[in-house]
């Protein structure tokens, strides 16, 4: 079993987590409360739930499904906050700042599925 809070992609992930939660969501108006905010909340604690989760499996390739689904919940991610930013629900400053940080969550997902699937 592997120990996912030593993965710097988990950690990222863990931090995402954090910063939407202290400065997206409280930007976001009371009538999305159980539509896009609760969305964009469990799409982006899904990124590190599915990092843990895999991490706790035996084999590399049920580990590499579960970075799957991360990258799957980052690219939800990503979306909605391009849905919130053009609904002008968060400025463009806050728009970037959590597009890079899903961006490079994205990035680390993508190489360490590589180097898990790698023959």
């Amino acid at each position: 079993m592997r120990d996912f809070k030593k993965y710097e992609v988990w950690q990222l992930a863990h931090e995402n987590v954090l910063f939407t939660y202290k400065f997206i969501l409280p930007k976001m108006p009371a009538s999305e409360k159980y539509d896009l905010a609760s969305q964009l909340k469990r799409a982006t604690y899904s990124i590190p739930l599915n990092i843990a989760e895999g991490a706790g499996r035996n084999t590399d390739k049920d580990f590499a499904n579960f970075l799957d689904n991360a990258l799957g919940s980052a690219q939800e991610v990503e979306y909605i906050l391009l849905l919130i930013k053009d609904l002008e629900y968060i400025t463009v400053e806050d728009y970037d700042a959590s597009n890079s940080k899903i961006n490079i969550i994205k990035s680390k997902l993508i190489n360490l599925i590589k180097s898990i699937r790698k023959p």
